[in-house]
């Protein structure tokens, strides 16, 4: 096997270098053909969607992130057409200047060359992935989970077509097999692949973090706090608390633990009540467990364990956290966070202020939804991943997020002095 990847790798490496060449007219054309070809190719791709969703558990939260439907597909089309409408992030000047010998300098945005993806049953993201890589003039390489295996075939089948039709090398997109052999030869590819980006669970993302050879970006584990204060506005609280936890519970902006001011304790029930419609599990600590006892269901409701904050659960369960101030919920989420999303409800200005200067995580808000950390929400396009590291991308990653840069310096006969 590893030398078939390899080979194969070389491939794609060739494809990276022969892209740059692409104009953003011929990427934008290639991008929109694809999209529209999605509806024709729709029967085919939830076959194979619906071979993958019948080998899962149908208890299993990742089921929601596998499924595939119409309506789904839809939005994927539209995701890749707002890609191609995008500017392009590539020959961007960010710099410019001449120098006293005459030496003229540009600092110039160029692709990363070939970026390597690992991910789990989110078979969205091989569209995603490949949309946003084309279009900053990146080669790519996809690791995706079994569980979703039959799912990504049919789509880069359709994507390999639609490179061919346009005279395009079809090794710009290579789609790894599914056995974890492959993703130990993916990680230790350097000279291959130039960077890696995990998405998918925290295991997943140290699994790629410990192992990697190949520089990684992690991205995507989502431990999410939102702090009500003694200021906040209880039917905002209601609204924005209920639209985190439940709009779409599997993915990694939905809130997990709750964290309230004891000052409103009192108003904690009516708080949480908006869950019952979406019958969330609550485990709240003893002060939050006093204050809901007989006011939310006991088969919903039960005392947490220390296991149950700074979880990612994925699925409807969030966890109470009872504070005395600011600072402890501070304290606690500096504790707890994985730096992906974090929130306020407050309507005292200089709380908020203080809240969103001290959190240290890639997005901040202030009374609103976590559930907006979005690459699309954010105007960027589709996004391929949320970095919650510090160096290159912070955040929803999309295009200018995908490139590098390379200085130009242009000259005529100049020579440094010995």
């Amino acid at each position: 096997m590893k030398e078939t990847i390899t080979k194969q790798l070389g491939a794609v490496l060739q494809a990276s270098r022969e892209i740059i060449t692409l104009t953003d007219e011929a990427i934008n054309h290639l991008l929109c053909d694809l999209a529209d070809r999605i509806p024709a190719h729709q029967e085919a791709i939830l076959a194979a969607n619906k071979i993958d969703v019948e080998r899962m558990d149908p208890a299993d939260p990742m089921v929601d992130r596998l499924l595939l439907n119409p309506a789904r597909l839809e939005a994927i089309a539209a995701d890749i057409r707002n890609v191609a409408s995008l500017t392009s992030p590539l020959d961007v000047v960010l710099e410019e200047r001449m120098l006293q010998n005459g030496l003229g300098l540009k600092k110039v945005t160029v692709p990363i060359g070939v970026i390597g993806i690992i991910y789990e049953a989110r078979p969205n993201v091989t569209f995603d992935v490949f949309a946003l890589c084309l279009k900053s003039g990146n080669a790519t390489v996809l690791k995706g989970g079994s569980d979703a295996m039959y799912s990504n075939i049919a789509i880069v089948e359709l994507i390999h077509s639609v490179l061919k039709e346009h005279g395009i090398n079809p090794d710009t997109i290579y789609l790894l097999p599914a056995e974890r052999e492959a993703a130990a030869i993916m990680l230790n590819a350097v000279g291959y692949i130039d960077m890696i980006i995990p998405r998918g669970s925290q295991k997943l993302i140290d699994f790629v973090r410990d192992n990697a050879k190949v520089p990684v970006i992690e991205t995507g584990a989502g431990i999410v706090h939102t702090y009500f204060d003694k200021s906040g506005d209880l039917e905002l609280g209601k609204q924005v608390i209920f639209n985190a936890k439940t709009r779409r519970p599997s993915v990694c902006n939905a809130l997990d633990t709750l964290i309230i001011h004891s000052e409103r304790l009192g108003d904690l029930p009516a708080l949480v009540a908006p869950l019952l419609e979406k019958q969330v599990l609550l485990f709240a600590d003893e002060a939050a467990f006093a204050a809901l006892l007989g006011h939310y269901p006991d088969s919903l409701l039960q005392l947490a364990d220390a296991e149950h904050f700074g979880t990612e659960f994925l699925s409807l369960k969030m966890s109470v956290k009872t504070v005395s101030s600011l600072e402890e919920a501070l304290e606690h989420i500096a504790h707890y966070s994985s730096r992906h999303s974090e929130a306020i409800i407050a309507t005292d200005a200089a709380t908020t202020a203080t809240f969103l200067k001290r959190v240290d995580a890639a997005v901040v808000y202030a009374n609103t939804s976590t559930a907006f950390t979005d690459g699309a929400q954010f105007g960027l396009g589709a996004e391929i991943g949320i970095s919650t590291q510090k160096l290159h991308a912070r955040g929803p990653m999309a295009l200018k997020e995908l490139t590098t840069y390379k200085w130009i310096i242009e000259g005529n006969g100049q020579v440094r002095p010995v």
